[in-house]
């Protein structure tokens, strides 16, 4: 059973109008990346788990997604204003002025339509864990990037938000991780000898010692318990730049 009630999960705002931008933000609704993607993938999921308390997370994180998608949407929106201008937009789709009247259609910021192939669905749990969390780094990253790319105050409140949401539901997956017994995808780690060698195929150069793969285990996650000490690192481009 679901209920709405009808207050946003955080109040959003923005200071003007920018069509382009809120293009942009069409991506974290029908992006592969985006919320709804999140909320179906761990919806779907939920629905084989046996253990109760990992299946009341998975539901509890999907229904947050939703309300993610509503925030999200709220400020594509208020982007949006009120008169359709397809000649004003000079970057993304164009739908929301042609076809859509700017409603937040279930697009990406090119006008792609949202797809189920976006989700990961296994039933093994290990596996969709793994997903989950990838899933909500690759967010982060979205939401880094359209931080990054706007000056708006009200957006950039919102964003800051969401992003630090995903951390949240990051961690609580590792949580869940860590949580699994050795059965599933989990089970008989580290048994054949196959899987305790290393191939260094890609040469010269060896950075990886293949003593670690002398007794395997399954993984497992290191929990930050301490806040952050840099809270504003994401923020800095360069903190993400590639080296070599």
């Amino acid at each position: 059973m679901f209920k709405h009630e009808k207050q946003l999960l955080k109040d959003v705002r923005v200071d003007r109008i920018n069509p382009n931008y809120a293009n942009m933000m069409q991506e974290q609704i029908g992006g592969a990346h985006g919320e709804l993607k999140a909320a179906m993938q761990y919806m779907s999921q939920s629905f084989r788990i046996k253990d109760e308390r990992i299946k009341d997370l998975f539901l509890d994180i999907a229904s947050e997604e939703l309300c993610h998608m509503e925030m999200v949407a709220t400020l594509v929106n208020l982007l949006n204003g009120h008169q359709v201008d397809a000649m004003g937009t000079t970057a993304g789709n164009i739908q929301a002025s042609v076809q859509t009247g700017l409603t937040p259609a279930l697009t990406n910021a090119s006008g792609y339509p949202w797809t189920g192939a976006y989700m990961e669905c296994t039933g093994d749990l290990a596996a969709d864990i793994i997903s989950n969390i990838a899933a909500e780094q690759r967010a982060k990253v979205v939401y880094q990037y359209l931080y990054r790319q706007i000056n708006d105050s009200g957006v950039r409140e919102a964003i800051d938000f969401l992003l630090n949401r995903e951390e949240a539901h990051n961690t609580l997956f590792r949580q869940a991780f860590n949580m699994l017994e050795e059965t599933g995808s989990l089970a008989d780690w580290g048994v054949t000898q196959d899987s305790k060698q290393y191939f260094n195929l890609s040469t010269p150069g060896q950075y990886f010692d293949q003593n670690n793969l002398s007794n395997p285990k399954p993984p497992k996650f290191n929990i930050p318990n301490q806040p952050n000490q840099n809270q504003n690192q994401w923020q800095n481009p360069q903190n993400y730049t590639m080296t070599h």
